[in-house]
């Protein structure tokens, strides 16, 4: 193979390891292509269209009717006559008053309020859905990393107590014993290589592709305390600012205006009406003869009795006033129950990661200590192997503790209403490049 070869395999691959997916990418390809995310943008654009059609009810309404018939007409009086005759009209109706559509106007408002704020709602959550399976994909990883370094190191035991067996220097227990730990990881590895399959596949149907090779949280990487540092400016915010208290604040308005569209309903309605028509009948005595009939005028309305249909219709407005009253209190208390909850969680996480950064620390040290002893001859290689799989267990809940709090951090900001793709970028230039 020559140089020129050799150059070209290495630029490819390099260029592979380059496209490793990070958050960000794989969060932008969620936005574009996951199915939950575009239902939520279809019903947003959907409502959002309530609005003109409110306001079409308050413009003129033109119309245009015609006809051509034929005609056949006999009596015993007069002769029999068989004509054709055409005739059009041209109709204008503009509201003048009508209370009814100038509340539904507002409350389309209130309702496009509602979507945009449950839209707002779905991209969080797909934010955060991205975030845990990403994270969920790199701790299965790190789990199956460490069955395989115990494995490793169980097999180094099981040959190692195989030879002293054979030498006399260890009971066949011993053997038997380091086979089943050995047999017992080996079981665990391969259960922990399905769990990446799986993890693998629920970030699959998120963004409708393969990942590929996703990078991983940089090595020592320092993971920053919520700002501010406190409870309650996170509670209050949770309460004004999430999303789910933003669509039940216009869900409450929509119903509120929905009750007074009910009410405004006994009201009389006004509207300018106009019309032009022309007939033509081709009979014996109209031949010729056209007939152009012009109308402009007013036209009131007046409900007087719908059977107490209006009555009971403001009753079930009211009771769903109500109803969307006491769901806005109810997502209030969820939201900042999230908040609480998200807060301790990141808090309580950042405390974590820092014990066992300092336990990873005291793993490590415990191992060349074990390795110093054993070239003094005070260790034996078990104590080294068993140091081995303490360090790399400790290294993997490092990880996962990492990966919490991460997830905290962005909990917490999602249930204040101000988590978006600032936040993704922060917690991307956390990752290895």
């Amino acid at each position: 193979m020559n140089g020129k070869c050799v150059a070209l395999l290495a630029g490819a691959a390099l260029s592979g390891l380059a496209r490793a997916d990070d958050l960000a990418t794989i969060y932008r390809e969620a936005l574009a292509n996951n199915a939950q995310y575009q239902s939520a943008q279809a019903q947003f654009a959907a409502v959002r269209e309530r609005v003109p059609e409110s306001l079409a009810s308050l413009l003129p309404f033109v119309s245009v009717s015609a006809n051509s018939l034929w005609n056949d007409n006999n009596s015993n009086t007069l002769q029999r006559q068989q004509y054709n005759s055409n005739y059009y009209t041209v109709s204008l109706t503009q509201p003048v008053w009508r209370a009814q559509n100038l509340v539904a106007l507002h409350e389309a408002r209130s309702q496009v309020e509602q979507a945009k704020a449950q839209l707002d709602q779905a991209q969080q959550e797909l934010l955060l859905r991205t975030a845990q399976a990403y994270f969920d994909v790199l701790y299965a990883q790190d789990a199956l990393n460490t069955f395989r370094e115990q494995r490793a190191a169980y097999l180094q035991q099981m040959q190692q107590a195989t030879r002293s067996v054979e030498v006399g220097a260890a009971a066949i227990t011993d053997q038997r014993d380091a086979e089943a730990r050995y047999a017992l990881v080996t079981a665990q590895e391969i259960s922990a290589r399905n769990e990446v399959a799986t993890k693998t596949q629920a970030l699959r149907q998120i963004i409708d592709r393969d990942p590929g090779r996703l990078a991983g949280l940089r090595s020592g990487v320092t993971l920053a305390s919520p700002v501010p540092d406190t409870l309650p400016p996170w509670e209050n915010a949770a309460e004004t600012g999430n999303t789910a208290v933003m669509a039940a604040e216009a869900a409450l308005e929509a119903a509120e205006l929905e009750a007074k569209k009910a009410r405004v309903g006994r009201l009389p309605t006004v509207d300018l009406v106009a019309t032009h028509g022309l007939s033509k009948s081709l009979t014996n005595i109209t031949v010729g003869t056209d007939l152009h009939a012009d109308t402009v005028g007013v036209q009131i309305s007046m409900p007087i009795y719908a059977g107490g249909g209006t009555s009971a219709k403001v009753r079930e407005n009211v009771h769903l006033v109500h109803k969307a009253s006491a769901d806005l209190e109810d997502a209030r208390r969820t939201s900042v129950l999230a908040a609480e909850q998200a807060y301790l969680s990141a808090t309580s996480g950042l405390a974590q990661v820092k014990a066992l950064e300092h336990a990873v620390e005291a793993a490590q040290t415990a191992l060349e200590a074990n390795k110093l002893g054993v070239q003094v001859g005070s260790r034996i290689n078990v104590d080294v192997l068993n140091a081995q799989q303490e360090l790399a267990v400790t290294r993997r809940d490092l990880a996962k503790a990492r990966y919490d709090t991460l997830l905290g951090l962005l909990r917490l900001k999602a249930a204040a209403g101000s988590l978006g793709a600032a936040d993704v970028d922060e917690v991307n230039a956390l990752l290895e490049k």
